[in-house]
C-alpha cells in the first residue's frame, strides 16, 4: 500500500508543528508550506521527522498551483490537506470598526478567506481525479477559529474572514462529500498553547498554560488524524474545540 501524502498549509509553532510531527509518526509523508520555510520549527520538523519544506502565499494563485506540482512530484498527490491559517495582520489586531484601515482588512481576506479557497480548490481538483480508497478520495480541514460563530467587537476583520471560511468549507462539504472527499470544519475556541523551550505551555498572548486551559495543539492533531480516518458511514463536517474551563 503506498504511504499517504499530508499536506499542511501554514508553517507555525502550535498545529500545524502537531500536525505534523503526528501524521509523520504514523507513517505519511508530510509536506509543510508556509512563506517563511527558515523557522526554527520548521528546520526541527525537517531534521527529526522528515518533513518537506516549501516555500508558498498561500493567497496567491500561482503559488498554490506551484505548491501542488512541487508536493506531488515529491511525494505523490496529497490525501490530506489541512488548511491552517489565522490570516490578521497586527495591524487589524483589536482595532475598532472607524479604525481599521482598508489595506489591512483585504489583506486579512485575502489570507483567511481566499487562501482556503485557493487550496481547497486545488485539492478538490486533485482529489477527485484520484481513485481512492473505499470511495474515500481524500480529506480537507478547515482550522478555524471562535469568530467562525460570533462577532466579537474589535474584530470586524478577522469576523468576516472567519465566517467567510466557515461559509466556504460547508458549501464545499455539502458538495464535494457525496463525491467521496471529507470536508471538515474546526473552529478552536480558544487560545493555543504551546510547548515551550522550558516544557510549559504558552501562549504569545494569553500567558502561561495553568490547568489545561489553554487547546494543547498535540490533542488538535489527533482529531484532525480521527477525522481523515472515520468511516464514511459517520463522517464530521464541525467539530468545535474548546477547553473544559473555557467560557462560552
Amino acid at each position: 500500500m503506498a504511504e499517504e501524502v499530508a499536506l499542511i498549509v501554514g508553517g507555525g509553532p502550535g498545529i500545524s508543528a502537531s500536525c505534523a510531527r503526528l501524521f509523520a509518526s504514523e507513517g505519511m509523508k508530510v509536506a509543510v508550506a508556509a512563506r517563511n520555510i527558515d523557522k526554527d520549527v520548521l528546520k526541527s520538523l525537517a531534521k527529526d521527522y522528515g518533513i518537506t519544506r516549501i516555500a508558498c502565499d498561500a493567497s496567491d494563485p500561482e503559488s498554490v498551483a506551484a505548491l501542488y506540482d512541487n508536493v506531488t512530484d515529491l511525494l505523490g498527490a496529497p490525501t490530506l490537506v489541512v488548511h491552517n491559517i489565522d490570516g490578521r495582520p497586527k495591524d487589524v489586531f483589536r482595532k475598532s470598526i472607524t479604525e481599521v484601515e482598508p489595506g489591512p482588512f483585504l489583506e486579512t481576506l485575502k489570507n483567511s478567506t481566499y487562501s482556503a479557497f485557493l487550496i481547497g480548490q486545488r485539492a478538490a481538483r486533485e482529489m477527485l481525479a484520484q481513485d481512492g480508497r473505499d470511495g474515500h478520495k481524500g480529506t480537507i480541514l478547515f482550522t478555524n477559529a471562535s469568530a467562525a460563530m460570533k462577532g466579537y467587537p474589535l474584530s470586524g476583520a478577522f469576523a468576516a474572514a472567519s465566517q467567510g471560511k466557515s461559509g466556504l468549507a460547508q458549501s464545499m462539504a455539502r458538495e464535494l462529500m457525496p463525491q467521496g472527499i471529507h470536508v471538515a470544519h474546526v473552529p478552536i475556541d480558544a487560545a493555543i498553547g504551546w510547548e515551550q523551550p522550558d516544557g510549559s505551555r504558552a501562549h504569545w498572548l494569553g500567558g502561561e498554560t495553568k490547568n489545561d486551559n489553554m487547546a494543547h495543539p498535540d490533542r488538535i492533531a489527533e482529531v484532525y488524524l480521527q477525522l481523515h480516518r472515520q468511516h464514511k458511514s459517520t463522517w464530521a463536517y464541525e467539530i468545535v474545540l474548546r477547553p473544559w474551563q473555557e467560557t462560552w
